[in-house]
């Protein structure tokens, strides 16, 4: 199989993080409440060609038979890259070995030059110029060997090569086939489900409630709305990158196990994009109560005597989220001034990275902000 050399631009990763979330938030706000549950797609199913083909997702989502063809042949494939990596590495030590002994043939070679008499003389010492032709003479013969080890590595190498390659080749033909054929798989396989009666009722999950992790959650304003707002965006916008991990990650897989061609981006790339949400998501998820807390003796209190203990425990929690937004602010700042990159290949600038350790503590302290505001206002409003 032909290595891969793809190497992530900065500037791409960077764009996919912007671009990738605001076109898949378009996307599902147009199609809400236009797909029926169950509708095959067609969108879909080719999504799961392109991407999933090679082990045959795109039979599998329309369920059909079709799949345990490719199954057999994916598993076909991972072992003849097990067995290319395996012949490359001892093809490697033979070509180590060659070296050795091409160098050691070289030194016996002048060795025994310099032991050798000029023409018409005599050597001036017998028993050393027997042992410099003796080693030159072992040298050659353990060069013939080598280079028959390694004759016979490069065939072993060269036949799961083109195992590899055959086995590719037969994946990718049933792929262009399979291009043409989907329509028609789509429609026989809506019309077959469109004629069974499905008797099995579907489970109708209990709605989640969010928001509700105290009664002064369901106090709005229009200037503390404005930040709940905010900080929905923020989290369902940032939530998408995880569709970004997906395709990374199975390219990474596609890479190293069927093209030997691991990469050093891709891991590097995810954990700080994972980094970064984590971050960026601290006011959403306190927003909706989702951050860890004890409720032990919490639960048992009177509302007003909830909203009494938030607004007393409150400030505890701005100690630590400015404390967060200060040292951030600094390690932001200290990252551009060094303009700061990994210490990996792929060099990825760090200063952005940084940058959403203050934007996530400014979210959180001003979701905080909100909170506190409504526990207040829940106190005050509310009659005893």
């Amino acid at each position: 199989m032909p290595d891969l050399t793809f190497f992530l631009p900065h500037w791409f990763y960077w764009m996919s993080l912007i671009v990738i979330p605001l076109l898949c938030m378009f996307v599902i706000r147009r199609q809400k409440g236009k797909v029926k549950e169950g509708e095959l797609s067609y969108g879909i199913a080719y999504m799961f060609w392109f991407f999933g083909g090679i082990a045959g997702l795109h039979r599998l989502y329309l369920k059909n038979k079709g799949v345990l063809i490719y199954l057999p042949l994916l598993v076909a494939v991972l072992f003849a890259n097990a067995q290319v990596k395996e012949a490359v590495n001892v093809h490697s030590g033979a070509m180590n070995e060659m070296s050795i002994v091409e160098f050691k043939l070289e030194r016996a070679q002048t060795k025994f030059d310099l032991e050798k008499p000029a023409e018409g003389e005599t050597a001036r010492d017998q028993e050393a110029l027997e042992s410099a032709r003796q080693n030159l003479e072992e040298a050659r013969q353990t060069l013939g060997s080598v280079k028959q080890e390694l004759a016979a590595t490069t065939a072993q190498l060269n036949k799961w090569n083109w195992v590899a390659r055959i086995l590719a080749m037969i994946i990718g033909l049933l792929l262009i086939i399979d291009a043409f054929l989907l329509p028609g798989l789509i429609r026989r396989r809506a019309d077959y489900e469109s004629s069974v009666e499905k008797k099995e009722q579907q489970y109708q999950f209990p709605e989640e409630k969010t928001g509700d992790y105290s009664p002064a959650a369901q106090v709005h304003r229009p200037w503390l709305d404005w930040i709940d707002k905010l900080n929905g965006f923020v989290g369902e916008f940032i939530c998408y990158w995880s569709i970004i991990a997906v395709f990374v990650y199975y390219y990474e897989v596609v890479a190293r196990y069927f093209f030997n061609s691991p990469t050093n981006w891709a891991h590097e790339g995810m954990f700080l994009m994972f980094g970064m949400q984590y971050m960026l998501a601290a006011g959403y998820t306190l927003r909706e109560g989702g951050h860890v807390h004890v409720d032990i003796i919490y639960n048992y209190f009177s509302d007003r005597m909830k909203a009494l203990v938030d607004i007393l425990t409150s400030v505890f929690f701005f100690i630590f989220t400015l404390a967060i937004l200060w040292s951030g602010w600094t390690f932001f700042m200290d990252s551009v001034q060094i303009w700061e990159v990994s210490f990996t290949e792929w060099a990825i600038a760090y200063w952005p990275i940084k940058l959403t350790i203050p934007l996530g503590a400014l979210l959180l302290t001003l979701q905080g902000f909100t909170r506190l505001f409504k526990d207040i206002i829940f106190l005050t409003e509310t009659k005893v």
